[in-house]
């Protein structure tokens, strides 16, 4: 690969990290709207299947671009987004924090109780999310190089739809745990939001699988990488 494939390359890799890290940023702050998507009017545990939050529908973008850029750059690449995911996640906790302490001015238009109602619970929420997206994207990774191993780079829809299933069912059960210990939700709605959450990222997941292969095959054919080949940026 010459110099100017490897430039392109990491232009490509830096958008992609962006993305990544808006998605997680942003899954984080409007999480307390819940709305019912309903393909199929079906309750389970008392809870309208598909009844999710909002902050769910970014989310599987972020796994997403950890598949594509594992199969791409690598493993190592894939964890350094993620731990730069990390860092944004922590730094957005801080700003919503001291942006909540500080006092509003009387001709605000948003006022103290209105902006703690909004994004008062984000704190909560970005812990939460930090300590099951870290958890859950590193299982991410591994479970997908596992895979990857083990198909010698072939089968990218098994590694993809298995590895995503496996994390988000962790990251979707450990963030529900936290968000109803934490009063943020109620243990009543636990059960239906977890099996609704699970069931929409299954869909999601394998949704997405065409737009992976198309990304591996457009990036194979820009820079001629063969099955299991990844680029090495600078």
């Amino acid at each position: 690969m010459t110099l100017k494939d490897k430039l392109v390359a990491q232009k490509i890799y830096l958008f992609l990290a962006a993305l990544f890290i808006t998605s997680l940023v942003v899954c984080n702050l409007i999480f307390q709207k819940f709305f019912y998507w309903h393909p199929i009017d079906v309750e389970i545990f008392g809870e309208k299947l598909f009844e999710i939050s909002v902050g769910i529908l970014p989310y599987p973008i972020t796994f997403l671009i950890t598949d594509l850029i594992s199969e791409i750059y690598g493993k190592k690449r894939a964890n350094q987004v993620v731990i730069a995911g990390l860092f944004a996640s922590i730094f957005s906790l801080l700003i919503i924090l001291v942006a909540d302490y500080v006092p509003a001015t009387s001709w605000s238009k948003i006022q103290d109780s209105t902006y703690h109602s909004v994004f008062g619970n984000s704190a909560i929420a970005v812990f939460a999310s930090m300590l099951t997206y870290l958890f859950a994207q590193f299982i991410d990774i591994r479970v997908y190089h596992f895979w990857k191993r083990l198909t010698k780079g072939k089968q990218l829809w098994l590694r993809n739809n298995f590895s995503t299933w496996f994390s988000q069912l962790v990251d979707t059960l450990t963030i529900l745990i936290l968000l109803c210990s934490f009063d943020i939700i109620a243990w009543e709605r636990f059960s239906g939001l977890l099996i609704s959450g699970f069931l929409f990222k299954v869909l999601v997941a394998a949704l997405d699988t065409p737009f992976l292969y198309l990304g591996v095959y457009i990036f194979r054919k820009r820079f001629n990488l063969k099955i299991n080949e990844e680029i090495e940026l600078i």
